[in-house]
């Protein structure tokens, strides 16, 4: 297992290196710079050409993406062009609310998805299968955006029990004020996400029911709890945890839309900001967090396939 995991750490290192060339290819593709932004409108040829030449943009493309890529090796990603502060330290001001807020929506996710999937799976074709299965359709169509404003308007405008903007709060500082900021943002992405874990551990729990095992186990007089807790549910999780792993690589990676709707200060909410004044260092920054995050999280699920299936084995 230590093996597969330095294997899987060491391909993370070519895999960062091309990911960070199409990053600097696809930014510099995009016509304009952020100069304008910087000096303002009314600046004179020489501020313009005293900012392009202090930002290091009048050397050649290959320069500077070599400049920026030894200084990344180390932790370095420069300062950002808007805020003069390190690119590291804005996005590590930003990562624990994402997390906090990717890891409430995915239990949220979880609670009410998992029990529609099993219940829907073990009755299949009765009406209370078309109910969940038309619920979990709902939750899948509803764009998250509308959803949010619904929400907002229901608890934070008509009952005033929740903010309708909501703030980073650690839940270790005050887990009261952090429920009540983390709730409606968590819940858009908890509902939206439901839907997608209701259906793919549904179609896997199905194919399951129907494999030899299962009669076998039934025939054998097993009870009804063992045989769907102890062997269906286990032997169906495997492409679900997949499932899961990617959904919370999103989240942590950014929800753009719903921190808008939400004036939540995560990561999503820093990329756009960052894009809309073409801070390039953090646009670099940020892709490259969420691409680090993915592979860790494939990462992550690819063990837990070990402990969920003993017959993998990556000796």
């Amino acid at each position: 297992m230590i093996g597969f995991i330095v294997r899987r750490l060491l391909q993370l290192l070519p895999v960062l290196l091309i990911a960070s060339t199409g990053i600097w290819a696809m930014i510099y593709a995009v016509p304009g710079t952020p100069i304008g932004t910087i000096v303002g409108e009314n600046a004179t040829p020489e501020q313009i050409q005293a900012a392009i030449v202090r930002l290091g943009l009048d050397q050649p493309m290959l320069v500077q993406y070599w400049t920026w890529l030894r200084s990344a090796l180390v932790g370095d990603f420069g300062l950002s062009i808007q805020n003069r502060e390190p690119v590291f330290d804005l996005i590590a001001q930003r990562v624990p609310a994402t997390i906090q807020l990717g890891l409430s929506a995915t239990l949220i996710g979880l609670l009410l998805g998992v029990p529609v999937a099993v219940i829907s799976a073990l009755k299949p074709g009765s009406w209370l299968d078309r109910m969940l299965s038309g619920w979990s359709a709902l939750a899948l169509g509803v764009p998250t955006f509308w959803l949010g404003i619904l929400l907002i308007l229901l608890f934070a405008v008509n009952l005033r029990w929740l903010p309708s903007a909501s703030q980073y709060v650690s839940i270790f500082d005050s887990p009261w004020q952090a429920l009540r900021h983390i709730l409606l943002p968590a819940l858009t992405l908890g509902v939206y996400v439901s839907g997608i874990f209701a259906r793919f551990l549904r179609a896997s729990l199905l194919g399951e029911l129907r494999a030899d095992y299962v009669r076998t186990a039934r025939s054998k007089g097993l009870p009804e709890r063992d045989v769907i807790g102890r062997h269906v549910m286990r032997n169906a999780l495997l492409p679900f945890v997949t499932i899961v792993g990617l959904m919370m690589a999103t989240f942590i990676g950014g929800t753009v839309v719903t921190e808008a709707v939400f004036t939540y200060p995560g990561l999503g909410r820093l990329l756009i900001q960052a894009i809309s004044t073409r801070d390039y260092p953090l646009i670099q920054g940020c892709i490259l967090f969420i691409l680090v995050v993915f592979v860790l999280i494939n990462l992550a699920v690819d063990v837990l396939y070990a402990y969920i299936d003993p017959r993998i084995d990556y000796g």
